[in-house]
């Protein structure tokens, strides 16, 4: 009888090497393992396909997704300057659509029945892979082994595969949960579990600590073109050719290390610390300039809705109708957004000293605070007047009540 078959989202972690034959075992499915590179580099990927094997998996595909998931994943978060709550720049987030949708996409290559991924039942992933199966696979079963299975903790993992003979590189001594690609890399568990605790230096792996940064400051010139960067210094680069040396100069420079609790989709609060080198500094970059090329109303309604989107993609829900509503309006308000922005690197701050525009909506004729200019000061008086008399109404009745 031929066995039902089943794609795994694979990393070759912990969780995902123990599941392959834990599948075969307790559900009897020929195991395929899919894995994307999305930039977590050659260490996490060498040798994925023999691992799998070693482990059961019927085949093992390891798909570069790299510039898909800037393009189509970081771009569209970027446009609209998306942040969860006001620290978190969604590189963990960012990234599981498309690699749920290249899992999809392989298992209806090879005619599978099942998805399965390795995320826990207290984490938000399970949250954002599933719904992804569900909108680009809904015929296909889902199979969540952290939900079903014995092993209740990351200890019972490795016991579990020290008795299978599985090769792994956690230990009970440091368990770091780390989720890395191109945008970030996001370290979790352990020592870090205690809020209260400075997460130990050994923890960073992308930046530098702005205490031991360099002495001397460095000036990086980012070009944007409809609110995407496309330049630096002058140099037209891919996306990924991009990324890459922002990081290596970001994480130089200890840009990017931000330490957050915050709220997960399923109710706790989990602490978690981020190192996004590249993307600090270009959100930092875009911001700027996105200021001088947005007039004020389109701006306001930019900022209002980006707390709306970074929640979408936060929780999950990348393929719903809404996010790609909005991603319309953040691609339409972005196209005036195109020029350049300065930044200044220094001891893990990316601090932008200068933007230009042609589209730029600031006229210094009208700003200036010398003599002269177009602005007549006195046409200021009714218009101060009429913005203020709903104000100076409700204090004048006030009065009278308490009179």
């Amino acid at each position: 009888m031929t066995k039902k078959k089943v794609v795994l989202a694979y990393s070759g972690g912990l969780d995902t090497s123990v599941i392959i034959p834990w599948l075969e075992e307790n559900h009897g499915l020929e195991v395929h393992a899919f894995a994307g590179d999305v930039g977590q580099g050659a260490s996490e990927l060498e040798g994925l396909e023999d691992k799998a094997a070693a482990t059961g998996a019927a085949s093992c595909k390891v798909a570069d997704l790299r510039e898909e998931f800037l393009t189509d994943c970081v771009w569209p978060c970027l446009r609209a300057l998306a942040v969860y709550e006001g620290r978190y720049l969604l590189g963990t987030s960012m990234a599981r659509p498309v690699l749920a949708k290249g899992q999809v996409d392989y298992a209806k290559q090879i005619g599978a029945h099942y998805l399965a991924h390795g995320c826990t039942g207290k984490g938000n992933d399970q949250v954002r892979f599933e719904l992804a199966y569900q909108a680009l696979a809904p015929e296909m079963g889902i199979i969540a082994p952290w939900r079903d299975w014995h092993i209740k903790s990351r200890e019972d993992a490795i016991d579990y595969a020290a008795e299978k003979g599985i090769p792994i590189t956690a230990s009970k001594e440091k368990i770091w949960s780390r989720d890395r690609n191109l945008w970030h890399i996001s370290h979790e568990g352990g020592a870090l579990e205690d809020p209260g605790a400075a997460p130990p230096e050994e923890v960073f792996m992308l930046t530098t600590s702005p205490k031991l940064a360099p002495q001397e400051s460095v000036i990086c010139e980012l070009g944007f073109e409809g609110g995407v960067p496309t330049s630096l210094n002058g140099e037209a680069l891919s996306p990924v050719e991009l990324v890459e040396k922002l990081n290596a100069l970001g994480g130089t420079h200890g840009v990017g290390r931000v330490d957050i609790t915050e709220n997960r989709l399923v109710g706790m609060k989990s602490r978690g610390v981020y190192e996004t080198p590249g993307g600090t500094i270009v959100y930092e970059a875009l911001r700027s300039l996105r200021s001088i090329t947005l007039e004020r109303d389109t701006m306001r309604q930019a900022e209002k809705l980006s707390i709306d989107y970074a929640d979408l993609v936060y929780t999950g829900r990348w393929f719903h109708p809404l996010r790609r509503a909005l991603d319309a309006f953040f691609t339409e308000s972005a196209k005036p957004v195109t020029g350049i922005a300065r930044v200044e690197l220094y001891k893990g701050t990316a601090t932008t000293i200068g933007v230009e525009s042609e589209n730029s909506l600031y006229s210094e004729e009208l700003a200036t605070f010398g003599a002269g200019g177009s602005y007549a000061q006195k046409d200021s008086e009714g218009f101060v007047k009429l913005y203020g008399l709903p104000g100076k109404v409700a204090a004048m009745v006030g009065a009278r009540s308490r009179s």
